[in-house]
């Protein structure tokens, strides 16, 4: 059973190993009500604990990062995949194209970046990403071992994770590089797709022209919000719709066989170690084709 421990400080002498857990660890309280019920959820110097113990300078506070077991647990699938990085709390990946991020009733019985995974830890690990590809989308993607170390990462998603894309969109882009702002909401006329509307989430998107060729734009996106479709729906809302973008541009197999979208760098503050993290992945050749 995996165990993340403390040693405690003289600042946290005093108090118990739930508010040392909850306040100054951020320990959520569902999390808190599980490790209580598990035999050995909270350990002080390794034996068995309380949540109402008080704590003295120099203890050593572990709690278990096991999940709660899924209900359906995500079939295995033995297939390669691109690691980037890998330690006991996360996995950085490189995704191709054509693979989803999960599995879904959408994309029938194709293997998932969650089902590879799923057989290269025995089926012992559940599936978090700390932020999910669309199916056509290629690169960078953080997916955390354990629910405590993705709740981590969301909660400073933005600050502690930051996401850089390429992108290719159809036309020149003008202005050449500036931030759009436009609310996105769901489209009632979809189950998947979304549109701007006055009444949906705020979402902010900066983007830079890198190179302009053959009628196409080489763009660097990056989303300052979280939004599904965010970076597709955005450059389509202001007249430039990424190459193959079958929702919200025009799809041609003959130039690319999907949305021209590519997740290229990845700055990651470890949840952990606090070690600042930075990740590259290169275009892929359908993208570079494009401006060639």
């Amino acid at each position: 059973m995996p165990y993340l421990s403390i040693t405690i400080s003289e600042a946290l002498a005093g108090l118990t190993a739930h508010q040392v857990l909850r306040f100054h660890h951020s320990v959520s309280t569902d999390m808190l009500r599980r490790l209580k019920r598990q035999q050995r959820g909270i350990l002080i110097n390794s034996a068995p604990a309380l949540a109402n113990t008080v704590l003295r300078e120099g203890d050593v506070l572990s709690f278990s990062l096991a999940d709660k077991v899924r209900d359906e647990p995500i079939p295995p699938v033995d297939l390669p995949l691109d690691i980037v990085y890998e330690d006991e709390y996360l996995y950085i990946i490189n995704k191709p194209a054509a693979m989803p991020t999960i599995p879904s009733s959408l994309h029938g019985e194709e293997p998932s970046v969650a089902g590879i995974l799923s057989h290269r830890s025995g089926g012992t690990l559940r599936f978090h990403p700390v932020s999910r590809l669309d199916r056509g989308t290629t690169g960078l993607l953080a997916v955390a071992k354990y629910g405590y170390i993705h709740d981590l990462l969301r909660k400073n998603l933005h600050a502690e994770l930051r996401r850089e894309y390429l992108a290719v969109a159809v036309g020149t882009v003008s202005p050449a590089e500036g931030r759009i702002d436009l609310p996105i909401g769901r489209d009632e006329s979809s189950l998947i797709k979304r549109c701007i509307r006055p009444d949906g989430a705020e979402a902010h998107t900066e983007y830079r022209t890198l190179e302009t060729k053959n009628g196409f734009t080489l763009l660097h996106l990056r989303p300052l919000t979280g939004r599904t479709h965010q970076l597709r729906l955005h450059l389509s809302a202001i007249g430039y719709p990424l190459a193959g973008d079958f929702l919200y541009g025009a799809e041609d197999k003959t130039l690319i066989a999907r949305p021209a979208l590519h997740s290229a760098e990845l700055y990651l503050t470890h949840p952990i170690t606090g070690k600042e993290l930075h990740f590259t992945a290169d275009m892929p050749q359908d993208m570079r084709r494009l401006l060639k």
